[in-house]
């Protein structure tokens, strides 16, 4: 199954966001990197060593978060945080952590929100080498990331009672329903299916559902399909080669991903990337800062790594990015370098001279 897969990768994972082109550009090109919190400047120093060792042409515009609230935010990202990424267009992100119940406005609701961010897709793939329970899994999840309940509209009403707002627009589910669509026709997928709770919440989950069918009919080569959250939960854990491509409003976006990066071992394996108008790409780690093994040399780079290709694939460096893919699968399939998440007793470090040797 193992060599299938590799054998499969290519054609999915492999040309996952890619743009088909194999040039590389005469002058470095300039990206932000937002290093993050806890063990992401760990894995973000893993990210520099390997992207080096294959000459990817990459000038790092590194930007770290304030310390304080800026008031141009409302968040302890800067208005400089946000202009470099609007000035270079790509960006890579460690994990951020924003203190719960705080009363700050989340770091990552933030670029989102500033850099209008509308679409997070994050394709989930079953590793060569590397066992899970599941051998088959080979989907991608496309969410809403704008609006929904994590537009941060809350009020209290009266003493005791909290209002929060979900907000679904026709424009939004519009644009990412498009994506979806095209990303499905794009990467040689067969199915879209659109997640929703329409039974219950039928104005906004209706709306949603009604924007993906009208796109769905422009796309008359690819199935459509409408699934109810919790089934799909229950199909995703039974049978996840039931699903293709998966479409749906914020907070579903956020569950189901992560289930789904759960089936293949973890957040520490899956690579997840932002879209926005304008050409802006933010791609990214979603797992946590970990503040408890920073700087313990335990920290996997694995996700980092693999976001950090799919933004390659976007930048039109095909080639790099087939080259550190490569290296992280056989790093990984070979499994003399481990990191104690996966089941090893390597440090980052060794981990990350492990890749850079493939190289």
């Amino acid at each position: 199954m193992a060599s299938r897969m590799l054998r499969r990768l290519p054609s999915r994972a492999h040309g996952i966001f890619s743009h088909r082109s194999f040039s590389s550009p005469a002058h470095p090109i300039p990206v932000t990197l937002f290093p993050g919190d806890g063990i992401g400047p760990e894995i973000s120093d893993s990210v520099k060593q390997v992207f080096t060792a294959a000459d990817v042409p990459i000038e790092w515009d590194e930007q770290y978060v304030g310390k304080k609230i800026d008031s141009r935010t409302q968040s302890f990202l800067t208005w400089e945080n946000l202009e470099s990424m609007k000035k270079n267009k790509y960006g890579l992100k460690g994990p951020m952590a924003t203190p719960i119940g705080k009363g700050f406005r989340s770091l990552n609701l933030t670029l989102r929100k500033e850099l209008n961010l509308y679409a997070n897709v994050r394709p989930c793939f079953s590793l060569p080498g590397y066992k899970t329970k599941y051998d088959n899994v080979d989907l991608v999840t496309i969410r809403e990331n704008t609006e929904g309940e994590y537009s941060g509209l809350e009020h209290v009403v009266v003493k005791g009672v909290v209002e929060s707002l979900k907000i679904i627009t026709r424009h939004a589910s519009l644009r990412v329903a498009e994506h979806a669509f095209r990303y499905a026709k794009e990467h040689g997928r067969e199915r879209v299916s659109a997640i929703h709770k329409a039974n219950i919440m039928q104005k906004t989950d209706g709306l949603f559902l009604k924007c993906c069918k009208e796109v769905s009919e422009k796309y008359p080569e690819i199935k459509y399909e409408e699934v109810v959250i919790d089934n799909c939960c229950v199909m995703l854990v039974q049978d996840p080669s039931l699903f293709d491509v998966l479409v749906m409003p914020n907070l579903y976006g956020d569950i189901i991903s992560d289930l789904c990066a759960g089936l293949i071992g973890g957040l520490g394996l899956t690579p997840s990337c932002n879209v926005g108008e304008g050409g802006i790409v933010l791609a990214e780690a979603v797992h946590g800062s970990a503040p408890d093994i920073v700087g313990e040399n335990k920290a996997n780079p694995t996700a980092l790594l693999l976001s950090g290709v799919t933004l390659l694939r976007h930048m039109d460096l095909e080639d790099k990015a087939d080259r550190i893919q490569e290296a992280v699968f056989k790093t990984i399939a070979e499994g003399k370098y481990r990191t104690w998440d996966l089941g090893g007793k390597s440090t980052t470090t060794d981990f990350t001279k492990a890749i850079c040797d493939h190289l």
